[in-house]
């Protein structure tokens, strides 16, 4: 989580809203990094969660992330959520829930659906304060 966090911060200072995700093999070697880069790349679908599960792909050669993990500082979205299932990511972690946009345990709870055709573990609550702090302090900068 802490290099997911890293790629938070850093996306913070471009200016972006602090989310950073990791994919990680089943050996715990990272595979693909990401930070949210939706103003970045004027790209609606530029959260971490999709940067990170798109590079590990491309990294491996393959649409599928079987036994790997994704580490994630904000619970992910419904789109993120579903990309996630597509993924076949076998455990997600993440930090701090989403009342407002969240997809796993707030909102759309994506994969609670019987349409979800994969639904990895999950951990939440992972470094939760970290995560939360870099929000409040980014939104807080921007009222």
């Amino acid at each position: 989580m802490e290099a997911a966090l890293a790629e938070a911060r850093a996306a913070a200072l471009r200016g972006e809203v602090p989310v950073g995700a990791v994919v990680v093999s089943p050996a715990g070697r990272i595979i693909a990094r990401a930070g949210n880069r939706t103003r970045e790349l004027s790209d609606p679908t530029a959260h971490a969660e999709m940067l990170a599960i798109r590079a590990a792909c491309s990294a491996l050669g393959t649409e599928r992330l079987g036994g790997h993990d994704l580490y994630v500082t904000l619970e992910p979205c419904p789109m993120c959520a579903g990309a996630i299932s597509a993924a076949r990511i076998a455990r997600l972690y993440y930090g701090a829930a989403d009342p407002k946009s969240g997809g796993v345990a707030q909102g759309a709870r994506v994969f609670s659906h019987l349409q979800c055709h994969h639904v990895p573990e999950i951990y939440d609550g992972i470094a939760a304060g970290a995560a939360g702090d870099l929000l409040t302090t980014f939104f807080a900068g921007r009222r």
